[in-house]
């Protein structure tokens, strides 16, 4: 199984640069979050080579949850070559989260 990164302030920026990238913005002490973690984790497998995942804990980079405007948590933005293109705030089922992320891949 594929391991999604939880990223740092340092590592954020190279990580989106390139690609379509969903980044999940969440919370140790988010219940939705942790509810959702093995969805992410299932969907990047299913769309390995194709999308990558990333996680950016809010309270460890505050400064980049707030450059994105991320104010409720879990929120899903998914990303092409650097430059956010949707945004999705809340705990959603995984056909859902994956349809977030296709639309955006051709």
């Amino acid at each position: 199984m594929t391991e999604v990164p939880e990223l740092t302030n340092g590592e954020f920026a190279d990580y989106i640069r390139e690609g379509i990238v969903l980044i999940d913005f969440f919370a140790e002490w988010c219940m939705p979050c942790m509810m959702m973690s093995p969805v992410v984790e299932d969907l990047s497998e299913e769309l390995s080579g194709k999308a990558k995942f990333g996680k950016l804990n809010i309270d460890d980079a505050q400064c980049i949850a707030n450059k994105y405007n991320v104010s409720s948590i879990p929120t899903f933005i998914v990303f092409k070559d650097g430059e956010p293109i949707e945004k999705v705030t809340g705990a959603m089922n995984q056909d859902d989260l994956s349809e977030l992320v296709q639309k955006h891949l051709n």
